[in-house]
């Protein structure tokens, strides 16, 4: 079926070009890296983790939020979302994909990665944590792939695939609750060690990773014959709006608990955090989004829906992405405060990542809704 991503009109072959440019550029910035080691990005003693966990962080979350379109198909029978879930599916695909490539720039050298299979840890929780994304990979491209090529060739999918779709439910959970466990088993990082790191990590991915599949299903809505029905992008638009209200209600708790207790680490990581420009930037686009989601007439209507999906999508990303590693970051063991500033390389080739991403997304939607289009 690849083969029918061979074939689209000039729109789609100049995002491809696009796309491809980003990844050139990216690649460059990469082998720069590679040759240089990682003093070309802005990590030093104190920040080991910066651009590329934040967003490693916030991808992971995006992949797991594939299970809010698969839990109403398969196992509440709701046919609607048929239409949708091979998209969540592949959604989760190249999240996946790019959680992976982040993880790869961030050790400077790639081919440590196959310390952890050479030598496993099951005491180690980043050793669970590439098992769980590298199960989740494999289960969302064989569920997806062969439900697509059932769909296309009108005959039910095969027996095996039910119980992997089974076990991908509680395995997206599984891998942002093992993400969550990395940071909150760092007992020396007050921001991050906390028992709700975890629940902050599902409640954000439930609400980013649907914002950014209802903001693609417009998309498709606009560019091409395929048309999402309104029902399920209203019933993911509800999935969004409580998933943000939880998140955001995490996020005053951690406040509350700092400030009520009085613990100077947690006080001093919320203050340094919220000095940040793009962390009230962040907090400005969550109730914005809010203010457009709870309202039903807003939220019907479809530029509206569209504002306020890029809303959240950015506003979490600005927190999980960028501000969950500053806020973790802020106290070293020597109780002064670490500064930490992407470079442009370190940017570059963050670009590049995301590219790759969504250059897979691009050939898996295209393929899903050439098929689709022609099954109708």
């Amino acid at each position: 079926m690849l083969h029918k991503a061979l074939s689209g009109d000039k729109t789609y072959w100049r995002w491809v070009t696009f796309l491809l440019v980003l990844i050139g550029l990216g690649m460059s910035s990469y082998l720069w890296q590679f040759r240089s080691g990682l003093t070309v990005t802005g990590l030093t003693r104190d920040v080991s983790w910066g651009l590329y966990i934040g967003q490693f962080t916030f991808l992971v979350g995006v992949a797991a939020s594939a299970v809010m379109v698969v839990i109403p198909y398969y196992l509440h029978n709701q046919k609607e979302f048929g239409r949708v879930t091979v998209f969540g599916e592949f959604l989760a695909v190249a999240a996946v994909v790019m959680c992976m490539l982040f993880i790869i720039v961030d050790l400077g050298q790639p081919q440590r990665l196959l310390n952890i299979l050479r030598y496993p840890t099951p005491n180690s929780v980043m050793f669970w944590d590439m098992m769980v994304l590298g199960g989740y990979l494999l289960l969302n491209i064989l569920i997806g792939w062969n439900m697509l090529e059932s769909e296309r060739k009108d005959v039910p999918p095969p027996r095996w695939v039910k119980p992997l779709i089974y076990m991908s439910i509680p395995w997206a959970v599984s891998i942002h609750t093992v993400t969550g466990f990395l940071y909150a088993g760092l007992g020396g990082r007050h921001y991050w060690f906390t028992a709700l790191t975890a629940a902050r990590f599902l409640a954000s991915a439930f609400a980013a990773g649907p914002a950014l599949l209802i903001i693609l299903c417009l998309i498709m809505n606009r560019v091409s014959s395929f048309e999402v029905d309104k029902q399920v992008l209203q019933k993911l638009v509800t999935v969004v709006t409580y998933a943000m209200v939880i998140t955001v209600f995490f996020v005053l708790l951690e406040v509350f608990t700092g400030f009520y207790s009085q613990v100077p680490g947690h006080m001093l990581s919320l203050k340094h955090l919220f000095q940040i420009p793009y962390m009230w930037l962040s907090a400005l686009l969550a109730v914005g989004a809010l203010i457009i989601l709870l309202n039903r007439n807003s939220r019907s209507n479809s530029n509206a829906l569209i504002a306020a999906c890029i809303a959240v999508f950015v506003s979490l990303w600005l927190e999980k992405g960028l501000g969950f590693i500053a806020g973790g970051f802020v106290l070293t063991s020597f109780e002064r405060v670490a500064t930490y500033m992407p470079t442009i390389p370190e940017m570059m080739i963050s670009i590049g990542v995301w590219a790759i991403g969504f250059l897979i997304l691009t050939i898996l939607f295209k393929v899903a809704v050439t098929v689709k289009r022609e099954s109708v």
